[in-house]
């Protein structure tokens, strides 16, 4: 995909939140394993940039000394990273599908691209909602298309109303009669409209999340941020109706692999490279950065570093990498027992589905990392 991009180079791309945190950690990657004065000058422009850009976003304007370093910018950094990434003749860009972390959503905006989101599902004909480009928040998905109608029910779900939303489920009424009701499509989704008529998302209902002692939460919220890293790959977030927060996490083995091998640490597969001491705390590190930004009752307690990646043809992601965590906690049930219970560590076995179908086992055991 990378080669094609770079190749065609288009002026429209609309894509996963995943494939633009892909993106942005081959850009991190690669960052690491470069010259001194190129580390300096990336990290200098790009901070920069995202503070500008923080700024737009919040009303405001950046200092003239700040807009001419933008332009120097431009043609030292910004300009020669979206070459790289084929994105120099995008003037479209659009995130959906599921919640993006806000840095990297401000990322691609301090670079430089225009990235907005939009919201929509298979069952309404892809687009409900989309940011218009003046109209930019970091915490909505804009405001409702034209011919669409949006309210808010009891509970807190998002219902759909247009000529786009479908007729029902193929040959299953049972589900049908579920996600449509008087014309209105429940779509799964928490949220809630603010004054000036932008939607809002928190994510899907059933993922709220409310340890007993905190305030609620929803888990893809500190489950992007975690993402935002370049060691980490996925997420699951744990403790509902329990006393404390904790996570199951994905290491991503190529950036992992590559700070490994710079360290002169040696290993023979995912799973080995998971369990190293050193990895351990690489994603311990990133743990705490992102508990530093979460008040007291939301903060991660302990975390499992998996010996494997969640994997669609397991059943634990989406095709578009969205975790399903009713499979995740269901069969990870032991790992998610022996945290709350106390012990050091867990004893796992996990079927694996290869390309071919076969079916094979690992067997690992886990440390529970206390934080």
């Amino acid at each position: 995909m990378l080669h094609n991009l770079r190749e065609i180079a288009p002026t429209y791309y609309l894509a996963a939140p995943r494939s633009w945190d892909n993106l942005l950690t081959m850009v991190q990657v690669r960052m690491e394993d470069s010259t001194r004065l190129k580390k300096a000058l990336y990290d200098h422009f790009m901070q920069l940039a995202i503070t500008c850009e923080r700024l737009l976003l919040d009303g405001r304007q950046p200092s003239a000394g700040q807009r001419l370093q933008r332009r120097i910018g431009e043609w030292l950094v910004y300009g020669p990273i979206k070459d790289q990434l084929g994105l120099t003749r995008l003037s479209h860009a659009f995130t959906g599908g599921e919640a993006i972390g806000e840095d990297t959503f401000v990322f691609y905006r301090a670079l430089g691209v225009q990235l907005r989101q939009l919201y929509g599902q298979t069952e309404s004909s892809a687009f409900n909602a989309m940011q218009e480009p003046s109209e930019v928040q970091l915490h909505t998905v804009g405001r409702p298309l034209p011919g669409v109608e949006v309210r808010i029910s009891d509970s807190g779900e998002i219902l759909i109303r247009s000529g786009s939303v479908f007729q029902g489920y193929h040959r299953n009424e049972e589900a049908t009669k579920a996600a449509l009701e008087d014309g209105w499509l429940h779509t799964g989704d928490a949220g809630y409209l603010e004054p000036d008529g932008h939607l809002v998302v928190l994510g899907r209902s059933p993922r709220w999340c409310a340890p007993r002692r905190a305030s609620a939460s929803i888990p893809n919220y500190i489950e992007n941020r975690l993402k935002f890293s370049p060691y980490v790959k996925d997420v699951a977030v744990l403790g509902k109706g329990r006393e404390r927060l904790s996570a199951i996490v994905c290491i991503d083995k190529e950036p992992v692999g590559h700070w490994a091998e710079l360290r002169g640490i040696s290993y023979m597969s995912y799973a080995d490279l998971s369990q190293k001491a050193e990895v351990i705390e690489l994603v311990k590190a990133a743990v705490q950065r992102v508990n530093a930004t979460l008040p007291e009752g939301l903060k991660l307690r302990h975390f499992v570093s998996l010996h494997k990646e969640f994997d669609a043809d397991d059943g634990e992601i989406t095709r578009t990498r969205k975790l399903r965590r009713n499979v995740v906690e269901e069969r990870y049930a032991p790992i998610i027992d022996a945290i709350y219970a106390g012990r050091p560590e867990v004893a796992m076995k996990a079927q694996i589905v290869y390309e071919t179908g076969e079916v094979g086992v690992t067997e690992r055991v886990l440390r529970v990392v206390e934080i």
